[in-house]
């Protein structure tokens, strides 16, 4: 009887470990169904993403809606300019500031005989060529006023508002560094340039943190013309070298009228016959050069590209347009036909543009449009929204869509 006993118990043990061994097994085959689940849906929607964002990289369009428009009276003789997506309208008699709707942010008056502006961001320095005050403002309001005591024949501003002055004093051309968020007559920093030692300062410009400020200057001498560029540095690591100058290079046989950072730690020069590129947050060095063959038609860049615009020699088109990135690569030429009066890097987009006509490609050449607009616009000024920009005409600000 009691092997009979046995015989059950054992086989009900068993019954009983293989109910538990393919209850586990549901389990692991069902988490394995929902796992298999959830990376073929993931799969998918990273395939649908990814179909949607190409056909949405090489969609063309072919036309631009108003989508809305306000009035906007844009005086005879003012300049338009985009300060930070706000508008700054500029002339000899005074400059004001509206928001995106039309609406004004503040207003400034004075008389000028030939306005000098600077833009950095949101911040711009404006003073008059010949004269001795320097106002500094940005998008929410005006800032500091600067008067220099000396006729003004140079100006830049950086994003936090400090201003740099290239100022006429006789024989001696002096560079003064003021905080522009104050009024003030007193410089923080100052230097002397001579014809006979450093040579006439011809461009200066600020590092939007207004840390590090290049000059460039042109020597001559018993015939021979030289430029250099000059960084200075009004941090602690410039405050411990003679007139904070903490690098620079010279260059035989050269003009070199134009110096510009791109952002904190990266700046280009442009002269007769070469581009130049500087890296260096603290004490900028020569990272890249480019000699060029052909007469630079225009100059525009933004924090990541310059591009450089020359007369086609080839008959492809009236122009051409030479990209570079911030390391002073090559990365794009592109040819186009519009007479342009300003070009714009975004994102990823090259923006070209006339008072009739527009044409925008992205950074692999690809036209994106080519059409022209309703009405004779100054400015365009990109939105946050990809392919919405805000035209500025005499009499309306207009916010068009790219269909």
């Amino acid at each position: 009887m009691s092997r009979i006993q046995n015989f059950w118990k054992e086989r009900e043990r068993t019954q009983s470990g293989s109910r538990s061994i393919d209850y586990k097994e549901k389990i692991r085959s069902h988490k394995l169904t929902l796992f298999y689940r959830a990376v073929l849906c993931i799969l998918l929607i990273v395939a649908v993403a990814a179909f949607l964002l190409v056909q949405w990289r090489d969609k063309v369009f072919t036309e631009n809606v108003t989508t809305s428009s306000v009035p906007v009276t844009v005086v005879q003789g003012a300049e338009v300019k985009d300060l930070g997506g706000s508008l700054l309208l500029y002339s000899k008699d005074g400059a004001s500031c509206i928001d995106t709707k039309g609406n004004a942010i503040w207003n400034l008056t004075y008389e000028m005989q030939s306005p000098r502006i600077s833009i950095s961001g949101e911040t711009a320095a404006i003073g008059d060529y010949n004269g001795r005050t320097i106002y500094v403002v940005n998008k929410n309001g005006t800032g500091g006023t600067v008067n220099t005591n000396l006729p003004i024949r140079e100006l830049c501003v950086s994003e936090n508002g400090v201003v740099a002055a290239v100022l006429d004093d006789s024989d001696v051309t002096r560079i003064y560094v003021y905080n522009g968020n104050e009024n003030t007559e007193e410089p923080i920093v100052k230097a002397k340039a001579t014809m006979d030692k450093s040579g006439y300062p011809v461009s200066i410009s600020l590092t939007p943190n207004g840390k590090i400020m290049a000059v460039s200057y042109l020597y001559v001498d018993s015939g021979s013309m030289k430029s250099s560029v000059a960084f200075y540095n009004f941090g602690e690591v410039g405050k411990n070298e003679a007139d904070n100058y903490v690098s620079g290079y010279d260059y035989l046989n050269t003009v070199i009228p134009y110096i510009q950072f791109m952002n904190n730690s990266t700046a280009f020069a442009v002269s007769d016959d070469r581009i130049v590129f500087f890296n260096g947050a603290e004490r900028p060095t020569n990272v890249a050069s480019s000699l060029l063959e052909e007469e630079i038609q225009s100059v525009y860049y933004n924090e990541n590209y310059v591009g450089l615009v020359f007369h086609d020699q080839t008959g492809t088109a009236a122009y051409r347009l030479d990209v570079y990135n911030a390391s002073g690569s090559k990365v794009l030429s592109r040819f186009f036909d519009i007479e342009y009066s300003n070009i714009i890097f975004h994102k990823d987009q090259i923006i070209i543009y006339s008072d009739l006509e527009c044409q925008i490609c992205n950074m692999k050449g690809v036209d994106k449009y080519l059409g022209t607009f309703d009405k004779t616009t100054s400015l365009l000024i990109p939105t946050s929204s990809v392919y919405k920009y805000l035209a500025v005409t005499n009499d309306s600000l207009d916010l068009l869509e790219l269909k």
